[in-house]
């Protein structure tokens, strides 16, 4: 099922509706004055996923929000 927006609307929520795309693989219409003038499509393959917009190789090990072990002096 394809769905359709106008491009005000497009506009206003972009980054939300590309992610809703590359999700469910359905093709989002665009409409100008009720008319379709553009098309977006999910790409093809597999999609990068990163965690909190981090490089792919990244590892988070541990808690990173616990406080430290021993103080330290951020002026130092």
């Amino acid at each position: 099922m394809t769905h359709q927006i106008s491009a005000s609307q497009f506009k206003a929520r972009c980054l939300g509706l590309m992610d809703q795309v590359a999700a469910s693989g359905e093709v989002l219409v665009i409409t100008k004055n009720g008319r379709p003038v553009a098309e977006l499509h999910p790409c093809p393959g597999p999609r990068r996923d990163t965690t909190f917009g981090l490089h792919p190789s990244l590892v988070i090990r541990g808690d990173v929000i616990a406080p430290l072990a021993e103080p330290w002096d951020v002026l130092g």
